[in-house]
């Protein structure tokens, strides 16, 4: 049988001012199979050159750089005939920023936050054309969580949702908290019941609204 040629990997364009998390992610996906890092750079200006000068698929665009809102890139990208996607990467971007950063031509917004599996699965995606939307809503037709709730959070429940909103499992949830993964699995479940989150993504999501400060 004749080997079917690999896929190309996705070309992937980093744009970030904070050193450590641009220099650890870029050695991450460039060590990722089907990615190749074609370059990471500190501000828009930085970024747009590359652009010029070499091909890119996706662009992981950090929402604030350097103090100043990336927005102007996306515009001038296009304009300059950039055809990939972008993917806004960020600590959190308010919902009228977001709804204005699609508008522009992003392929959505991932929350630095999560998972950097999640993160690989997410560029995958976006490369396909996919939209991915990670910056956290009040569920439809629902009326929001009470802030209040905050306050009937036990100690170790506050410790926990803090270490599921970093993203650790719940193995390594015991062994922060030095108990048991069955414990852990408890403390969910009552977090669970006390925000009305069905699932981990949406206990964080409930995080993010509610809980950003405390955490």
């Amino acid at each position: 049988m004749t080997p079917q040629p690999s896929a190309e990997p996705i070309r992937v364009l980093l744009i970030d001012d904070h050193t450590l998390f641009r220099e650890g992610l870029a050695r991450l996906l460039d060590r990722e199979p089907g990615f190749r890092m074609a370059a990471h750079c500190a501000t828009a200006e930085e970024g747009l050159a590359v652009l010029d000068r070499t091909p890119v698929d996706v662009v992981l665009l950090d929402f604030d750089l350097d103090g100043s809102p990336c927005s102007g890139f996306l515009p001038t990208a296009r304009h300059g005939g950039f055809h990939g996607r972008t993917l806004i990467v960020t600590a959190g971007v308010g919902a009228r920023n977001a709804s204005q950063l699609l508008a522009d031509g992003a392929s959505g917004v991932f929350l630095k936050h999560r998972p950097a599996e999640l993160l690989v699965d997410c560029i995958r995606r976006v490369a396909r054309g996919e939209t991915w939307i990670d910056e956290p809503r009040p569920p439809v037709n629902r009326p929001p969580v009470n802030k209040p709730a905050v306050r009937t959070l036990s100690a170790r429940e506050r410790k926990a949702l803090r270490l599921v909103f970093e993203g650790f499992t719940n193995k390594e949830i015991a062994s922060r908290l030095a108990i048991s993964e069955t414990a852990v699995k408890w403390t969910l479940q009552r977090l669970f019941g006390k925000t009305g989150a069905r699932s981990r993504s949406q206990l964080i999501r409930v995080a993010m609204q509610l809980y950003l400060e405390e955490l």
